[in-house]
């Protein structure tokens, strides 16, 4: 844990110290702002306006973060050719993929807070009060880092096993299918025939399914969100996090390094 907890650290620092990050983060207030002048405009409809353009904003800058840093956490030490003075001590190679992992969750929690506080506070300064009901947007966004760990762990497994180009680009098709997997689920065979309906079906239960993720509707509405699905998603994405996790190490542990 000493390990795991020195390679978190170290990752986060790093993370911290990228310029990138501030700037996503920047654009991402921007966007907030923007949704309160679009709130104000669209009569009645301000705070829901704000609660789905904020919810976008964060979903779509963290899921930036995830892609593109964590692709590169395993790729760039491998071409600075860091990770063999990080490997020449003992420090396993899993623990150090669970130490990358945990320190961009940790800097994508700590990037999501500070979107989170613009986005209240562009909610309290158009509805002037904050109410109970809005606690459901704290749900909201408890399951878009819940999300983004999913992709974290799926753009560690592809960096090990394959270029950066190819890690991005499946990361990100991983999480564009994740999000209709419903709908591959109910495709109906006459109209893309029975071999590809039954394939789509199968194909379904392998990619993360991100769209039990998306409550922004519910959020935005001030609706609650049953506990049961709030202890079925944090379930799920600990369970696919840690088979993609244990996945990667596998690869990893078997990868050629010269």
């Amino acid at each position: 844990m000493t390990h795991i907890g020195a390679v978190a650290l170290n990752t986060f620092k790093e993370a911290v110290r990228d310029r990138v990050l501030y700037n996503l983060v920047f654009f991402a207030l921007l966007m907030m702002a923007a949704a309160v002048l679009v709130g104000q405009i669209s009569m009645g409809i301000d705070k829901i306006v704000i609660v789905s353009l904020g919810l976008s904003a964060i979903s779509f800058i963290g899921l930036l973060i995830a892609v593109f840093i964590g692709v590169g956490l395993v790729s760039k030490e491998m071409d600075k050719r860091t990770i063999y003075a990080i490997l020449s001590k003992p420090v396993r190679r899993w623990e150090f993929l669970i130490g990358k992992f945990a320190g961009l969750v940790f800097t994508l929690a700590v990037n999501t807070a500070a979107m989170s506080a613009g986005l209240f506070l562009a909610l309290l300064y158009v509805m002037h009060k904050l109410e109970r009901a809005d606690t459901v947007v704290l749900v909201a966004i408890y399951f878009i880092l819940l999300k983004l760990a999913i992709v974290v762990a799926l753009a560690l497994l592809f960096s090990c096993s394959t270029t950066s180009l190819l890690a991005i680009l499946y990361s990100a098709g991983f999480y564009v299918a994740g999000s209709f997997v419903q709908q591959m689920r109910t495709l109906r065979s006459d109209l893309a025939g029975p071999v590809a309906a039954t394939f789509m079906k199968w194909l379904s239960y392998l990619l993360p399914n991100f769209e039990n993720f998306d409550v922004t509707a519910l959020a935005a509405h001030g609706r609650a969100i049953p506990g049961t699905l709030i202890a079925q998603n944090t379930l799920y994405a600990a369970l696919y996090c840690g088979v993609a996790l244990t996945t990667a190490a596998i690869v990893f542990s078997r990868r050629n390094l010269k």
